[in-house]
């Protein structure tokens, strides 16, 4: 760097490191199904249990919210970004379609909703997942030790 560039302010966040977070999340605080988070904690309790698009959505906003909808644009776009991150990861390795009664495919990509939601799921696999996904991500865009 040149004495007369200015370092840059802020770090640029990836959506692997919103992922490995939100494992981290889980990990700290507990995984739940069928909301974002866990419906028997009061409704100000700040770390509470979360689903996987839930852990996701403290991540990136650094605090609870009831529905992504409720991010700022800028938060709302890395939420958007490592919740692709991770379809793709699970489009991948647990691929779930659904098929209309007449044989056409309803939706191509695997919804991460359904797939944290499944009763046979559980946190350890919700957790495994959220930080394989980072790795991948990672591993498609590094070479050499720097982004690509």
């Amino acid at each position: 760097m040149k004495a007369t560039q200015n370092p840059p302010t802020q770090v640029q966040v990836t959506p692997a490191d919103l992922l490995r977070m939100a494992a981290l999340y889980l990990r700290r605080h507990g995984w739940t199904q069928g909301s974002y988070y866990d419906i028997y904690e009061t409704a100000d309790y700040l770390t509470p249990p979360a689903c996987a698009a839930g852990a996701i959505g403290i991540a990136c906003a650094g605090h609870r919210v009831e529905h992504f909808s409720q991010l700022d644009p800028d938060a709302l776009a890395d939420y958007l970004a490592a919740l692709g991150v991770f379809v793709d990861y699970l489009d991948t390795t647990a691929p779930v379609f659904h098929i209309d009664e007449d044989g056409y495919l309803l939706d191509e990509h695997t919804s991460p909703y359904s797939w944290n939601d499944d009763p046979a799921r559980t946190a350890e696999q919700v957790i495994t997942a959220l930080d394989s996904a980072a790795d991948e991500w990672d591993s498609l865009r590094i070479t050499g030790g720097e982004n690509a």
